[in-house]
């Protein structure tokens, strides 16, 4: 049996993995928003699927990029408290 501690030490741990691991997605999308919003500020061109779909683009390309480091460290994490756990 795990004690209370230790499962609440592994749900935290577990949190900030999941801040840190989505952060680089978040960053990148941000960064393009911001982008696409200061073109359409300078060209005055107010099209929602402009400021939509490069974040998407963004998004997707970084996912295919970090992917397997990401998965790399869910399962390496999963592995450390599945071993802790016998």
């Amino acid at each position: 049996m795990i004690p209370a501690s230790a499962l609440v030490a592994h749900a935290q741990e577990a949190l900030l993995l999941t801040v840190a691991l989505s952060l680089p997605v978040v960053g990148v999308a941000a960064i393009v928003g911001l982008f696409v919003a200061a073109f359409q500020a300078a060209s005055q061109v107010q099209d929602a699927t402009i400021a939509h779909l490069p974040r998407l683009v963004a998004v997707v390309g970084s996912l295919v990029v970090l992917g397997p480091w990401i998965g790399t460290q869910i399962a390496t994490f999963a592995t450390r408290l599945f071993l802790m756990a016998h």
